[in-house]
């Protein structure tokens, strides 16, 4: 058995868990609910964490997993893109369909 990965937020630890789980890795979460002891526990040592049950399977599912991160990222990055106005060159957020200075359509 190996730690395959480890993160503070108990969702995003369940989206690798499932991603995984999908694609027939066995593997399982561990110190699901430890996080609750934290003061008592190490905060390192209670971070929720998925393991593979079998190490013949660490270096696939460590692809998927950095596919998955890379495409996480490409994602919220989409999301969070800017446009510059053709007419006044303000910057606008990427969910504005007409400009905030001059009402100039994207």
């Amino acid at each position: 058995m190996k730690r395959i990965y480890q993160h503070f937020d108990r969702f995003e630890v369940y989206k690798v868990f499932h991603l995984l789980e999908d694609a027939g890795v066995p593997c399982f979460v561990k110190n699901e609910l430890l996080q609750g002891a934290i003061g008592d526990v190490p905060p390192q040592n209670s971070e929720p964490e998925v393991w593979i049950n079998d190490n013949s399977w660490f270096d696939k599912a460590s692809q998927m997993i950095k596919e998955f991160e890379t495409e996480q990222a490409q994602t919220l990055k989409r999301h969070s893109a800017q446009w510059v106005c053709s007419n006044c060159k303000e910057d606008n957020e990427q969910t504005f369909a007409v400009c905030w200075n001059c009402q100039q359509s994207s």
